[in-house]
């Protein structure tokens, strides 16, 4: 029984986020250089047995693509090559980022934090898309 991760791609840093072994809980793993992605995936396949990936579909909120849809499909692509035992899907974002700060505030993170570890934001974003993707099954 594996585990479903999830992807929050962007140009610079990727956060992701994994559930637990029952799949009930999504949890905020890391956030990683976007060019270090697929060699990070590799590594923690070999170690963690995942069944699914989830990744955060980009669209602007009037449901059209943005300039970062082309690059999550592109993703999508290149992980199904690599990795054709995985189901991937995709989930809505729209209002991740501006959820994952609230819920940043809400659990105490000073302004001064949240500015610094701006890595955080990202990584609690999948764990929103993860939380999103768990509850629509």
């Amino acid at each position: 029984m594996g585990r479903i991760i999830a992807i929050d791609l962007g140009t610079k840093r990727t956060g992701i986020a994994v559930t637990d072994t029952l799949k009930i809980l999504a949890n905020p793993l890391l956030t990683i250089e976007t060019s270090k992605l697929v060699e990070f995936l590799k590594g923690y396949f070999d170690k963690e047995e995942v069944e699914t990936i989830v990744l955060g579909y980009p669209i602007h909120l009037d449901g059209k693509p943005n300039e970062m849809t082309p690059r999550v499909v592109s993703l999508k692509d290149r992980l199904q090559k690599l990795f054709p035992d995985k189901r991937i899907e995709y989930v809505d974002e729209r209002y991740t980022s501006k959820m994952a700060m609230q819920s940043m505030i809400a659990m105490g993170s000073k302004k001064k934090d949240r500015k610094e570890k701006a890595g955080n934001l990202d990584k609690v974003s999948a764990a929103i898309i993860l939380q999103s993707y768990l509850e629509r099954k």
